[in-house]
């Protein structure tokens, strides 16, 4: 909202004027002085308060002596300034003018009380520069001859308090609008005519505070120009780097106490046209609940080995983390990306071996394995995949749509129907069949876009049904066909070995003894893959002449294959060879080197779970597999004997006594002090990213996460913000934040303190 001019005659409004515009003074005598300088009759009624809120004078109406511009960022007015220079009879030459600002006509003796007012306060300012000489002066003098003497620590002086207290209020907007995730800046650039200066949504806030009466922000910004910066971009972002670290220290503080914790990295996200990694570090508070926290976002690099070596500096010298206490690392790719975090993972391995890799428990086994295969057709498949599951979950009616499209098809298997509309309306994409879900889904979805993109009832804006063509186009191609048949039929040996993995402390225990059996059955596909690819692609034929698709080979290998001798090659054994072996291959490479033996044997322990010790007959040998982790527990040398106690406890428990089933319920029970070497042993266990977070209010970090991602911009996105509006409930020291910034910039705090000429004036912005 623009401010206009309250001088009579007097046009003026910031949005349209370089000139600065300053508030009316709160304190009574001079703001008095400075609506009988204003002449308007109108203003005299009105108090103080309301005239510093809704009045401004702009700069053309004080002498220059009177203002301050020590830099282009910075304009304020001396604690004396009274506006003096007005036009009040150019309204006369236009008798028609209905100007809304009356003027008050002034008699002889106050027009001569008015000259008088200006000679004393020429004389005042004039007494007041020789009194600042020569106490600088004097300063010097003392200063020369104190060299000598050694610093002491004093108290803080009126003016550092008040700064401290200024810097506080910045904080705390800054801090409201990380929770609040209100974005720094306003209205763009390009929204706003040429020359129109508006606040962005920071200062807007400060204005806010200083009109609902805080009075540290008042006495600084009082007599500073309204239209112009309180406080520069480069201020805010030093400033917001002090929130992010301090509040995350209190993240960090709690994991340092736990002593182990787990590494995890999200999906490479956009934060305003730069990439980055979200990460999660995992531990055991002292509460004895499994936590996942997200602790910041870290820049993402290209190059594989740069990108390890960033990622250890950051957690090691920037958070302060101990390594040597990381227990497991876990890393959520996106398509493409798999290759590059196996090399991070890799790089910390060789300088931590305890650091175990291993398989995130939010995110299914099947899609992991899908995500990480290094075939560009694979990568194509699963963005075309996403891209129609958004299309649809963006629109209720698009996705009604696609149910009645089901309904029609499957009129013969209502209960099928029933259950791939049910799919539909959840994140399909993520689940351990997903592929079976999208053969299945193949005729209706290709029925539905197409549907959609002949618009011929002109249901659908242009963007909807150009979208629906060309993903209908991606759909019907051949390429695309045979891709997801493929993985479909390859993965279907993981799948029941991946939904284990995500099953209860049990399940996963199990399942890490199923896995040479997996493995054994891939080895067999890539043993006899001729006969498997047949069928498989024999499969991919028939669904395509199903939607009407002509089986052909891609067009970029036909072009590339123009004029070659060897262009006979059939679409079967072009598929074999650049999908199905390379697929095969690269399924079995990446079970063995995710479930390592330190990996299986971590997961061996799980028998120390009561509920585990119970379905084996308490028949269990803890200690051979617990080897690894010898040097976490407290007493090593009693571990035997203390395993056997353990045993016992639940062999011959009362009947009335349920075996606890999941670690979660085993580090709550009252007497697990009594087993310090089991207790240590669990909360190793408990924090490997494959075990999932028994309690969802705990694992809060990531869904926040994906909540901050989904509800802001990509270009309103920022990493500072990010953290506090995730760790909303993380307490913070405001104290501590002001502390680090005087420490951090104190040639910024003393500019400020140098240039306020008093408590009544202050800087707009930073150089």
């Amino acid at each position: 909202m623009p401010n206009f001019c309250a001088a009579p005659n007097c046009t003026r409004k910031s949005t349209q004027s370089d000139l600065a515009f300053f508030r009316f003074p709160r304190d009574p005598v001079r703001c008095q002085r400075w609506v009988e300088n204003c002449r308007r009759a109108d203003l005299e009624d009105k108090t103080p308060d309301q005239l510093n809120k809704h009045y401004r004078l702009c700069a053309k109406h004080f002498e220059t002596s009177m203002i301050c511009r020590s830099s282009p960022y910075r304009t304020v007015l001396r604690d004396n300034a009274v506006p003096t220079i007005f036009d009040l009879t150019s309204h006369l030459n236009n008798p028609h003018s209905r100007h809304r600002k009356r003027i008050k006509e002034l008699s002889e003796d106050e027009i001569r009380t008015l000259k008088q007012q200006k000679i004393d306060e020429a004389f005042e300012r004039e007494h007041a520069t020789q009194g600042l000489n020569e106490s600088n002066e004097q300063n010097t003098v003392s200063e020369e001859g104190g060299e000598e003497q050694e610093e002491e620590a004093v108290p803080l002086t009126l003016e550092e308090r008040e700064n401290k207290d200024y810097l506080k209020s910045l904080f705390e907007i800054l801090i409201l609008m990380g929770k609040q995730n209100i974005p720094l800046d306003g209205h763009g650039v390009d929204e706003l005519p040429e020359g129109i200066f508006t606040s962005d949504n920071f200062q807007a806030l400060l204005e806010y505070r200083i009109n609902a009466g805080d009075e540290v922000l008042r006495k600084r910004f009082e007599m500073t120009a309204v239209n112009l910066e309180y406080c520069s971009k480069t201020q805010q972002k030093q400033m917001l780097e002090i929130c992010e670290s301090c509040v995350r220290e209190e993240t960090l503080r709690e994991v340092r106490d736990s002593h182990f914790f787990s590494i995890i990295t999200d999906e490479v996200v956009d934060i305003a046209g730069e990439e980055h990694l979200p990460v999660l570090v995992r531990f055991v508070d002292d509460s004895h609940n499994l936590r996942e926290e997200f602790v910041g976002f870290l820049p993402y690099e290209a190059d594989p080995e740069m990108l390890a070596v960033k990622f250890h500096t950051t957690i090691t010298e920037k958070w302060g983390l101990n390594m040597e206490y990381c227990r497991g690392q876990a890393y959520i790719v996106s398509s493409g990306f798999a290759s590059k975090m196996k090399v991070v993972a890799t790089r910390l391995l060789e300088k931590y071996p305890q650091a175990v890799y291993t398989l995130c428990s939010s995110c299914a086994l099947n899609a992991w394995l899908a995500k990480s295969v290094p075939v560009v057709s694979v990568s194509v498949a699963l963005g075309t995949i996403e891209e129609v599951c958004c299309l649809f979950h963006q629109s209720p009616q698009l996705l009604g749509e696609l149910e009645n499209t089901i309904s029609a098809l499957f009129q013969t298997n209502k209960e099928k129907g029933k259950e791939l509309k049910e799919i539909c309306r959840s994140q399909w994409t993520g689940r351990h069949d997903a592929f079976e879900v999208l053969v299945e889904l193949m005729q209706a979805l290709v029925l539905c876009l197409d549907a959609v993109s002949n618009n011929s009832s002109v249901r659908w804006n242009n963007f909807i049904a150009g979208r629906a063509f060309m993903l209908s186009s991606a759909l019907t191609n051949f390429d695309f066909i045979v891709t997801i048949v493929i993985l479909k039929n390859v993965l279907s040996f993981t799948r029941a070995f991946g939904k284990n993995l995500q099953g209860q402390t049990s399940d996963v225990f199990f399942a890490a003894s199923s896995l040479t059996a997996v493995l054994h059955s891939l080895n067999e596909v890539m043993e006899n893959i001729e006969v498997y690819h047949e069928f498989w692609f024999e499969e991919a034929t028939n669904l395509a002449a199903k939607l009407d698709v002509q089986i052909k080979l891609p067009g970029k290998f036909r072009r590339a294959q123009q004029g070659s001798l060897d262009s006979e090659i059939t679409s079967e054994n072009y598929y074999k060879e650049i999908l199905s072996v390379p697929t095969v291959e690269h399924i079995i490479q990446e079970l063995k080197d995710i479930f390592s033996e330190q990996h299986l044997k971590a997961l061996k322990c799980l028998s120390l779970v009561p509920s585990v010790m119970g379905q084996l007959k308490f028949n269990t040998s803890e200690e051979h597999h617990a080897d690894m982790y010898k040097n976490d527990l407290p007493n090593p040398d009693t571990l035997s004997a203390e395993l056997h106690c353990w045993r016992i406890k639940w062999k011959h428990r009362g009947k009335d006594i349920e075996l606890p089933a999941t670690i979660y319920e085993a580090l709550h029970l009252p007497d697990i002090k009594f087993f310090p070497n089991v207790y240590a042993l669990l909360k190793v266990l408990c924090i490997l990213p494959v075990m999932k977070v028994e309690h969802e209010k705990y694992e809060i970090g990531r869904k926040r996460l994906k909540a901050y991602l989904k509800n802001t911009l990509t270009e309103q996105r920022s990493s500072n913000l990010a953290l506090l509006n995730i760790n909303f409930d993380i307490k913070h020291d405001l104290d501590l934040m002001v502390d680090t910034y005087v420490k951090l910039y104190p040639d910024k705090v003393e500019f400020q303190e140098d240039f306020i000429p008093s408590n009544n004036s202050e800087v707009t912005g930073e150089a």
